[in-house]
This record gives C-alpha cells, sequence and structure tokens, in this order.
C-alpha cells in the first residue's frame, strides 16, 4: 500500500468514525453493515427502528458482529420523548414530574433504571438528559423535557440523571449546550436566538451544564442556537467560541473544561441545513470543536453517510479543517466506544437489579390536585374530551398520549374523544362543545389539556366547556401555568402513559385519590 493510500484509509475511517446515522428498518441494511466494516464507529436509533425489546436486542447484536465496540445511541429521554416505548407510551416521567418531585435520589433512580433496559437491548448512548433551563413558558420545544425553571434544580436532577444512567453503563448525553430553554423557536425548524449578556447565561443556563460536567457526563450535546453573548455569527453548533472557547476551555481560563465528547444535535434541522447545508455544517462543527455529527431523525441512508465522508475528507485536503482536529475528534469518539464495551463486560459480570415500578411511584408522586370540594368517584364511566396541540418533532406523532386508555382500564366504558387545533377552529368554540356534552350526556367530563396557555384556541374552548359544566375535571399534561379550574384539576407534568395512569387512578378513586 503506497503512503497517499494509507493516508486516504485514514482519514476515511477517521472521517466514517466521526458520523452517527441513522437507518431506516427493524433490521441493520446491508449499507450500514458494510460501513462498519469500514470505520463506521456509531449509529443513532429512532422510534423507526424498534418493535420490541427483543427485537432492539437482535438489531444491536447484527451491528456487534461487525464491530463489537460499536455506540449504539438512542434519544430515550422517557416521558413525552421516548424511541424505547414509542408506540405505548413511556413507563417513566419525563424531566418535569422527576423536578417537580424534587427528590434527587428518585431521579437517579429512574436514571438507572432507564439506563438498564437501555443496557440489556444493547443500547450504550442515550441523548439525554436535557438540561435546559425551561425560563420561557411558551418554548415550543423544550416544556416539559426539561426539570424545571430554576437552574439550581435544573442542575442537581441533571446530575443526578448523569449518574444514575451511567451507573448502568450507558453514556449520558447532557443536551442542548449552551441551553435552549430561553427559545420562542423550534431549532427543528429555524435558528432560534437568546438575547441575554454572559452574565445571565452563567448564572442560569450554564448552570446545569456544569453540574453535568462535574458529574461525569460522557458527552455534552450542542444546540443550533445563536447567543450573540458568546457568537454574534455563528450557532453554537459551529462556534469556536462556545464548543471550544466555553465547553472545552479549562475552568481557569472561563471555560467548563470539558473533556468528553461533544456532539450535534441532527445536522439536517433547518437551523443548520437551511443556513449553511449539511455538509458545510458538518465541516464547519468539526472545527469549531465538536467530535461527533448527529445525522438520520430525517436523512436516513448510505448516500448521506458517504456524502458527509466525503466533506470531511475533502475539508482536511483543501485545508478547510485540520487533519490533527478531525483525528482528535474520532479518537475521542473511540475513547467513548471503548467505555461503552468495559461497561458492558461490567454489567454482564455484576448484573444491575430492575426496579420496573419506579416509573410509576415517579409519576404518582408528581401529580399536584386542587379539589374544589372532596372528591368522589364518577358513579359511571366518564367521557374523556383530548385537546391536543401538534406534537413537535422531538416528541413525534407516533406515540400515544393522554389518560383515555388509562382511564377505561380502571373504569370500564369510559369513552374518548380527541380534538386538534384545526378541528376545533373548523367547528367554532360552541359546536365543539356542543359536542363534547352530546357525547358525555349525564356522564362526568374530563377535560385532557396540554400546555393550554400557549395555545389560545384551547383556553377558549376549556372556558366554554367549565362555564356550561363546572363540574368538568380538567387534566393539564404540559407545562402548568394557567390557575387550577374545575371540580377537579390535576398537574401530571407531562404526556407519558404513566403519567396518564397516575391520573386516572385519582380519578377513579383508588389508594392516591383526594
Amino acid at each position: 500500500m503506497t503512503i497517499l493510500a494509507r493516508e486516504t484509509d485514514t482519514l476515511t475511517r477517521d472521517a466514517l468514525a466521526v458520523l452517527q446515522p441513522g437507518f431506516t428498518g427493524t433490521r441493520a441494511p446491508q449499507w450500514l453493515l458494510r460501513q462498519l466494516a469500514d470505520g463506521l464507529t456509531a449509529v443513532g436509533l429512532f422510534g423507526r427502528n424498534i418493535t420490541s425489546p427483543e427485537q432492539l436486542a437482535q438489531l444491536t447484536a447484527e451491528l456487534r458482529a461487525v464491530r463489537p465496540d460499536v455506540l449504539v445511541a438512542i434519544d430515550e429521554e422517557g416521558g413525552d420523548v421516548t424511541r424505547l416505548e414509542v408506540r405505548t407510551g413511556s413507563s417513566f416521567p419525563g424531566n418535569l414530574a422527576l423536578g417537580a418531585v424534587d427528590d434527587p435520589d428518585l431521579t437517579r433512580g429512574v436514571a438507572h433504571e432507564l439506563g438498564r433496559r437501555l443496557a440489556a437491548c444493547g443500547v450504550n448512548l442515550n441523548w439525554a438528559p436535557s438540561a435546559d433551563v425551561n425560563s420561557n413558558p411558551g418554548n415550543p420545544v423544550i416544556g416539559v423535557r426539561s426539570f424545571g425553571a430554576e437552574p439550581g434544580l435544573v442542575a442537581r436532577h441533571t446530575a443526578a440523571y448523569v449518574e444514575g444512567m451511567q451507573a448502568a453503563g450507558v453514556a449520558a448525553c447532557t443536551k442542548h449546550f449552551p441551553g435552549h430553554g430561553d427559545t420562542s423557536v423550534d431549532s427543528h425548524h429555524a435558528l432560534p436566538r437568546i438575547d441575554v449578556d454572559a452574565e445571565t447565561l452563567w448564572a442560569r443556563e450554564l448552570v446545569p451544564f456544569r453540574a453535568a460536567v462535574a458529574a461525569g457526563s460522557k458527552v455534552v450535546m450542542s444546540a443550533h442556537i445563536l447567543l450573540p453573548a458568546l457568537d454574534p455569527e455563528l450557532p453554537a453548533t459551529l462556534s469556536p467560541s462556545v464548543l471550544t472557547g466555553l465547553l472545552r476551555a479549562p475552568a481557569a481560563q472561563g471555560g467548563l473544561g470539558f473533556d468528553g465528547l461533544i456532539v450535534t444535535d441532527a445536522v439536517e434541522m433547518s437551523a443548520i441545513a437551511d443556513t449553511h447545508g449539511i455538509e458545510r455544517g458538518t465541516v464547519l462543527a468539526l472545527a469549531a470543536g465538536a467530535d461527533a455529527i448527529c445525522v438520520g431523525g430525517g436523512l436516513a441512508d448510505e448516500e448521506t453517510v458517504l456524502r458527509l465522508r466525503e466533506a470531511l475528507v475533502r475539508a482536511v485536503r483543501d485545508g478547510d479543517l485540520p487533519e490533527e482536529r478531525l483525528a482528535e475528534a474520532a479518537a475521542r469518539v473511540r475513547t467513548l466506544a471503548h467505555w461503552t464495551a468495559q461497561q458492558a463486560r461490567g454489567s454482564r459480570q455484576q448484573g444491575s437489579a430492575p426496579a420496573p415500578e419506579i416509573g410509576l411511584e415517579a409519576a404518582r408522586r408528581a401529580l399536584r390536585v386542587t379539589a374544589a370540594q372532596p372528591w368522589q368517584a364518577p358513579a359511571e364511566p366518564p367521557h374523556v374530551a383530548e385537546f391536543a396541540p401538534v406534537s413537535n418533532i422531538a416528541v413525534g406523532d407516533e406515540t400515544p398520549w393522554g389518560l383515555g386508555a388509562e382511564l377505561d382500564r380502571l373504569l370500564p366504558g369510559t369513552t374518548t374523544c380527541a380534538w386538534r387545533r384545526a378541528e376545533a377552529e373548523r367547528a367554532g368554540t360552541e359546536a365543539l362543545v356542543a359536542d363534547v356534552l352530546g357525547a358525555a350526556g349525564d356522564r362526568k367530563v374530563v377535560a385532557v389539556v396540554r400546555d393550554v396557555h400557549r395555545h389560545p384556541w384551547m383556553a377558549d374552548v376549556l372556558d366554554a366547556l367549565l362555564a356550561a359544566r363546572p363540574d368538568t375535571v380538567v387534566v393539564e399534561m404540559g407545562v402548568p401555568q394557567a390557575p387550577p379550574a374545575g371540580a377537579l384539576h390535576i398537574v401530571t407534568h407531562g404526556a407519558a402513559r404513566v403519567c396518564g395512569r397516575a391520573a386516572a387512578e385519582v380519578i377513579a378513586g383508588g389508594a392516591t385519590g383526594v
């Protein structure tokens, strides 16, 4: 082999090593196995790849048959954002519920059990937790994915989550650096901008990330957001000032001193793809200090992998990306892969005690119940009216939410109708309320809302429904901002299946009722 051929081979393998692509299907496609053999070191999984724990374990075994140390990543936050239980809803409440309980030991235990289940299926890198401080209650993409709006609370639960997840042998990925909580734009669709000064960032956004670094988070994920106080031109994912000057630099130089792996949020998101393109965005991210590129939530094919591989190789040859920077990034990916392989061997020897009910325990403890008078369970099955916003891309629209199914399990005969904004506006508030009351008849009405403070149409319908039937039960499954209303008001702090079950137990008058 010539020196040039060896150099080309090294560059190609390093370029493949820094990619974390997705794919379609529930079996590993041949192109993916081929790229793993050629140097690809990580694979990203999404809901489309998973049907059951058994199938997932078989899939990850196929990947490891080609590359035993492969990083298998997943976006499994628990709560509203679940891939492991994408078709049923999560067995774990999300971050906001855990923050509402404010018991770091519980958060640590939930993360450990979630990590244990991931590890049992062969997943060793979780793109979680979200360490964003949800200081903007109107945030369209973070919301219940955040532990809360107070930096200290978010920090202690971020650290506990990282510790619990990694104790199960799964690398935690703290996101979205340097903080996506104060945004009014979803970076899946456009480039958000946070116009606060550096002092505010240090006192608010960066507090949980410092805690995550101190807790030993193996990975940090960058956000596609513009923070002029740090870089007036480039979003965090592409900014040397943010990734190298802030996240990577030691504390003595004004940084956070993070020495683990930096991965980008998905480069095909509009905030990057529509401004720089995915190839140029990938090169700029590596040059800025990122070590790995997440791609494949939307683009999930071999052509995309090859395009990004060639863009990186070409950038090195053209002098746009130092070869040493690419080699350093690839080395960090391989170091993390080595750590996860060691953790897997250790867990096989020691095992990890399951805690199957911890998610339900957390969901029950997270409930906030306000009763206008002592609550009595309905004499007959109620009628549930769900008023649903359009799901953001992070949550997806595959995962069921609400509490109709859980309430029907406890009170057989419960009926459910669901309304979205377009249907509600087409029908009109008066006709919609008449439809709900007609379907309910003399039965109790349970109105389920999600972020009612963010959706005027939803608030209008709820007000009209309460005016007609003051005895309506109201269940808020998003961020609670509106004051309690109805005969019984339940805040679940999330829309996971287990949150619905906890609320249903209260309505049905179970052990946790009021």
